[in-house]
């Protein structure tokens, strides 16, 4: 095959579509040069459906390299283990766009693989992958109905920008990634600071312009080089038997299907399921293997029937309510904070850990950011829809709510500087019966606020449904709060969370070939009301703001700025001084470091420890004040006193004079190495070195007169060794006095602290 190059500009940076000399035996092939990010998009097709498979068995896999970024990988085989979250989240964001445009009846093996071999942060790898795999399918000889184009959207300043900068997107107030066909809105997903709705759908219908440009740009790859569709026989059920069932289980199935209970409605459709296998078995043997897509059509056409004809929703609601809602917090005796949030049969109990700065998550990815402190994870065990399986490892499903969850709440949280403590959210679905990623975003905004972390306002997710008449396409309904059954037969999951002011996240999956924009503007609509009504009538009468007082079970953190050359003083050789000052105070600590300001935040339970651990930080970056008062180890013992440890690292002398009011006559008559003594500062000399007292810190005897060898000389004449080398030398022969807090505050000035 001769190589092609297909080139175009999108929003002023270069982008082309090569194909024709990479992965020449797959059925579509195309590298993606978008600015420096480099992208190898390959689809395959299976010659044949797997033997009694009744899906579409769709693989979309994004793959990281680390050499796309210069780095090589952590952890011990140095070699590119499981995706990253950011890997899984991407590939599904390409696979919901794609899915719905392949054929109902397809159910040959379709593996879309996105590898990416050159990251530029200014051109997001994810719209070269979803470029790369809408041309890949459109000009291979595999059936699809696209192509779809993507863009990334910014909002700064009020100002929507398409495709921005990685520098323009740290300052954005929206991360929106946006899919479409060249008329119609695929795939939303979005994170926001509270974006209102008006200004979200302007941003949507910006992208959609842009993407239809690439659409057809792709169109044109597909009429030049593109391969002729391969013919493959229909899996789908033969249309006189559903016909048939129809006719005879109709009336059935809509009684089966009305009821606000699930587990009712699951019993009524399960018996009149069995009456159905036993007619197909009976009277149309050879169509046995169809059963089941018979069933669920049947179960579908009734539902949808309800919906568009009589505007009717099986559980009886109407179109705009929302079921029966409770929340309640405080559920668990010894966690930092727990919440279970109720809307109808959904239910999720959301419990929120608070860790220290230590605790953060480290990601090893080929994105810019390194670690969270904020981290949600959500559960979706087989118990919460009365399924016997055990439990596995979290999938691509339970990976995206979470991710969803997690970026619903990100633009209400406090910063490091406010707040700094590492949060991990754990959302457990108990019960599940539409939208709970929806609900795990009230129970952990509750979660939070009961914990104590001073979130600048609730947030409430909902979601909408829609049900488009396949027959005329200008004919649908959108309904709010949709159940499972909805979710399961109807088009769209318009999944939307914010606060009273605006949007903080969305993300829409479809199951038709794209959303009109009028369709978008009702949902919105659909589901502000929906997050202030729960907000309104659930959440905030539970728990509106957070607590004053964290969790007595959670660790209180105290923090110190020092200045950053100080750190090393902190840290120690090898984290020598560190490990120390942890095994002297029992606090745990940990060090930031931010431009001139070194960041301490000192933990534990118990306050006496921060309060021990602090003092020896303090004693080691800045001098201790005259009159501050230290337990001390002796280290070494002179003819003249004793240098004492205050602090790991921070000596002082105890002159031989200061160690009594008595006349001791040798060092070793009152202490030993190792001794532990509680010692006072009584000055700092000239060259900033700690001359220190026991003898002040006794009670003086009565009648006890000073003679004139105990003042300042008495045994060493003034002579003490040089801490750092051990000589001898004079007081004052050593030049000017240098500054032993450079780079920080002047001795006197209160140190900067703060207490959680």
């Amino acid at each position: 095959m001769q190589k092609r190059i297909f080139e175009t500009e999108l929003q002023g940076a270069p982008l082309s579509l090569e194909t024709g000399e990479l992965a020449q035996f797959a059925n579509g092939a195309v590298l993606v040069r978008y600015g420096d990010t480099v992208v190898l998009t390959t689809v395959t097709a299976s010659s044949q459906p797997r033997e009694g498979i009744d899906f579409f068995p769709l693989s979309v896999d994004y793959e990281e390299k680390m050499y796309s970024v210069g780095k090589i990988p952590g952890g011990f085989l140095k070699r590119e283990g499981r995706p990253t979250e950011n890997a899984v989240l991407t590939a599904r964001s390409i696979d919901r766009p794609i899915r719905p445009l392949f054929p109902d009846d397809l159910r040959n093996d379709v593996v879309v693989n996105n590898l990416i071999l050159s990251v530029d942060h200014d051109h997001s790898p994810q719209v070269a992958a979803l470029i790369g795999t809408s041309a890949a399918i459109h000009i291979s000889d595999i059936p699809w109905g696209g192509p779809v184009a993507g863009v990334q959207i910014a909002l700064i300043e009020d100002e929507v920008i398409i495709n921005p900068t990685l520098e323009q997107t740290e300052q954005s107030d929206l991360d929106l990634f946006l899919a479409g066909t060249k008329d119609k809105i695929c795939m939303i997903e979005a994170g926001a600071n509270e974006v209102k709705d008006e200004k979200m759908l302007e941003a949507i219908e910006k992208g959609q312009k842009v993407i239809s440009e690439v659409c057809h740009m792709i169109d044109g790859m597909r009429d030049e080089i593109g391969k002729e569709k391969f013919s493959y026989e229909s899996k789908k059920a033969p249309k006189a038997l559903f016909d048939e069932v129809l006719a005879r289980y109709r009336d059935g199935m809509r009684e089966a299907v009305l009821s606000a209970d699930k587990s009712v409605r699951d019993q009524a459709v399960g018996a009149l399921s069995a009456d159905i296998k036993n007619f197909i078995a009976t009277e149309h043997e050879a169509d046995a293997g169809f059963t089941s897509e018979v069933i669920d059509e049947l179960e579908m056409y009734v539902v949808r029937e309800y919906l568009l004809n009589e505007q009717r929703r099986v559980d009886g609601r109407g179109l705009d309510e929302i079921r029966a809602l409770t929340a309640k917090v405080d559920l668990l005796p010894r966690v930092h904070g727990s919440a279970l949030f109720s809307r109808g049969q959904t239910q999720v109990l959301t419990i929120c850990t608070l860790g220290t700065v230590d605790d953060a998550q480290r990601l090893d990815g080929v994105d810019t950011k390194e670690s969270k402190r904020y981290m949600h994870q959500y559960n979706f065990p087989a118990y919460s829809v009365g399924e016997a399986r055990p439990n596995r490892s979290p999938g691509r499903r339970e990976i995206g709510h979470g991710a969803l969850a997690e970026r619903a709440l990100l633009p209400v949280l406090p910063s490091l500087e406010e707040f700094p403590y590492s949060m991990r959210l754990v959302s457990e679905v108990t019960m599940s019966n539409g939208s709970t990623s929806q609900a795990s975003v009230c129970s952990s905004s509750l979660a939070l606020m009961a914990a104590g972390v001073p979130i600048s306002k609730p947030v409430a997710g909902i979601s909408s449904g829609l049900m488009i008449d396949p027959e005329d396409t200008d004919r649908y309904i959108v309904f709010m709060d949709i159940q499972g059954i909805e979710d399961f037969f109807g088009d769209m999951d318009f999944k939307v969370a914010g606060t009273v002011d605006g949007i903080t996240a969305i993300q829409v999956d479809i199951k038709v070939d794209g959303l009109t924009l009028d369709i978008i503007r009702d949902a919105f609509q659909m589901t502000k009301k929906g997050r202030l009504q729960i907000l309104e009538e659930a959440m905030n009468p539970v728990i509106a703001e957070a607590r004053a007082e964290l969790s007595p079970f959670a660790p209180k953190i105290d923090q110190v700025d020092i200045p950053s050359d100080k750190i090393r003083d902190v840290i120690g050789s090898g984290g020598k001084v560190i490990r120390r000052i942890v095994e002297l105070s029992g606090a745990q600590i940990d060090v930031e470091e931010e431009g001139q300001v070194g960041h301490v935040y000192v933990s534990s339970t118990d306050a006496e420890a921060r309060k021990k651990a602090i003092d020896i930080i303090r004693a080691i970056v800045f001098d201790p004040e005259p009159g501050t008062i230290f337990d001390a180890v002796v280290t070494r013992l002179m003819n003249f006193g004793a240098f004492v440890e205050i602090a790991p690292g921070k000596e002082g002398l105890v002159h031989i004079s200061k160690m009594a009011w008595e006349r001791v006559n040798q060092v070793e008559d009152v202490v030993a190495v190792g001794d532990h003594v509680k010692v006072i500062v009584s000055e700092i000399d000239d060259q900033g070195r700690l001359n220190l007292s026991m003898r002040d810190l006794m009670e003086k005897p009565e009648g006890y007169v000073e003679r004139e060898d105990d003042r300042s000389g008495g045994r060493g004449g003034g002579r003490r060794p040089d801490s750092r080398g051990g000589r001898d030398f004079k007081r004052n022969d050593r030049g000017p006095r240098r500054d032993s807090n450079r780079g920080g505050e002047k001795r006197g000035e209160p140190r900067k602290e703060r207490h959680f």
